[in-house]
């Protein structure tokens, strides 16, 4: 992105400002709001590598697939069009199972898992903002993990399509994955 081109305060960013923006730049939009993310940490990228290794080698030959970071899904909330979307995220990790959700360009609707990593940084907005937007396009599992504090929390949808209270991880657990039957994440060798 070129100074010309980049966001000014006040203005409402859509799905079609996104794909203006070249490949360097990464970026989220939430209500409108454009959130530029720097390089991850170190330990960050090391708990993303090994989320994604398990996931990926239990999805061989399965339908679902995995995409870390960066990936961007386009969620059409309140009755949008894709295009005039105000919700454009980079979530670390998406399982997709529904292939109809996914082009060249990432996923439009609900992935079935989104997992985020937090940092100091974008805590709040994992916690807050990004979770009241999963909940209402109704992702199916979102996990919140706090790599310094070595803890998972991991929301379900429920029948009211509301999250549930969180089911509360840490470094010596295992976390079976609520949409698979057989998928059990080794915490231990996330956090080793």
């Amino acid at each position: 992105m070129n100074l010309l081109t980049l966001p000014t305060e006040g203005r409402i960013y859509t799905y079609v400002d996104y794909l203006s923006w070249t490949e360097d730049v990464r970026a989220e939009i939430i209500d409108g709001i454009v959130y530029f993310q720097t390089a991850p940490s170190r330990i960050h990228q090391e708990v993303l590598s090994e989320l994604h290794r398990q996931i990926a080698n239990f999805l061989v030959g399965k339908k679902c697939k995995v995409y870390p970071a960066p990936f961007h899904v386009v969620l059409n909330l309140n009755e949008e069009t894709e295009k005039d979307s105000k919700n454009i995220f980079e979530p670390d990790i998406s399982i997709i199972c529904d292939h109809s959700k996914l082009d060249d360009r990432g996923c439009k609707g609900s992935p079935d898992v989104i997992i985020e990593i937090t940092s100091p940084s974008t805590a709040r907005k994992d916690k807050i903002e990004k979770f009241n937007k999963y909940e209402q396009a109704r992702v199916k599992e979102y996990w919140i993990i706090e790599p310094n504090e070595k803890i998972v929390s991991v929301f379900t949808l429920q029948q009211n399509q509301r999250f549930g209270r969180p089911d509360m991880y840490t470094d010596e657990d295992k976390v079976k994955v609520s949409i698979f039957e057989n998928l059990v994440i080794d915490l231990t060798l996330v956090f080793s």
